[in-house]
């Protein structure tokens, strides 16, 4: 099994920066994609940023150019920076990681974006 350890999220205003990061432990051998995926009240769970074990990364047109997902390949970890925060970008936000087509989840951490 893997665990994934999300940290980072808070109560940051409109324009502000927030840094998650994210730890997978357990059996993560031939983990490959990672990524970041959000849900807000009342909405379906989408994709924000994922990030290959390459460092091929993928955005949602919402946030590209104020997100930047990065990853430590050798430490597990997925770090997503958020820049220019905006209300809509309010959220809880879940660590995902794909291993050999099972995809495992954090338990998420919320991310409040006050106007």
């Amino acid at each position: 099994q893997v665990q994934l350890v999300e940290s980072g999220g808070g109560l940051v205003q409109a324009g502000g920066s927030l840094r998650l990061s994210c730890a997978a432990s357990g059996s993560t051998f031939g983990i490959g994609v990672m990524g970041w995926y959000r849900q807000a009240p009342g909405k379906q769970r989408e994709l924000v940023a994922t990030i290959t074990s390459g460092g091929s990364t993928n955005y949602a047109d919402s946030v590209k150019g104020r997100f930047t997902i990065s990853r430590d390949n050798a430490k597990k970890i997925v770090d997503l920076q958020m820049n220019s925060l905006k209300p809509e970008d309010t959220a809880v936000y879940y660590c995902n990681a794909i291993q050999y087509g099972h995809g495992w989840w954090g338990q998420g951490t919320q991310v409040t974006v006050s106007s």
